[in-house]
């Protein structure tokens, strides 16, 4: 979910849908064929606002993408619907999961963030500043639990069967 207070936002379609997205937002859209990993450029935007500046496309903006990077693909919840009335035989069950991508936006129109002075993806230079590391107290011998592989792949036994016994007749 976009937080309120950002300044950089869009409302972007994807399968179909209307998300409004920030910088940094992690969503879930219905499945997009690109392996994990990947990136992407959406470029059907509806809508930019940057600050106090706000486009309304129509149907969109042309020249804007949103770049976003494929996480994972991954099942929605279950979801399921039944239909029942009462002494008509009638009984359907429906049911299935939504098949959804995760994923990552990453800039919008090239930037990050607002632009109030036009500001793009900027490097900033680290300072050189090295801390010290607390040394760890070092814990007693961790001790290793050795398994024994056989028993560990094996399936539980059940009890041996008892054996019939006949009943005589006579």
């Amino acid at each position: 979910m976009p937080k309120s207070d950002g300044s950089l936002s869009a409302v972007v379609v994807s399968g179909g849908k209307q998300y409004r997205v920030t910088p940094g937002d992690q969503i879930l859209v219905d499945r997009l064929d690109a392996e994990p990993g990947s990136s992407l450029k959406l470029g059907r935007v509806l809508l930019l606002r940057d600050g106090s500046d706000i486009k309304v496309g129509a149907p969109g903006i042309d020249g804007v993408d949103i770049e976003i990077k494929i996480l994972s693909h991954r099942r929605g919840p279950r979801i399921e619907s039944l239909r029942y009335k009462s002494k008509k035989r009638v009984r359907v069950h429906r049911g299935g999961r939504a098949d959804l991508t995760a994923i990552e936006i990453l800039s919008i129109g090239g930037l990050t963030e607002a632009t109030g002075t036009a500001t793009k993806t900027e490097a900033k230079p680290k300072t050189e500043t090295k801390k010290k590391a607390k040394p760890v107290k070092a814990a007693s011998e961790p001790t290793t639990v050795a398994v024994d592989e056989t028993k560990a792949e094996a399936p539980a036994k059940r009890a041996p069967r008892k054996p019939k016994t006949t009943k005589e007749t006579g």
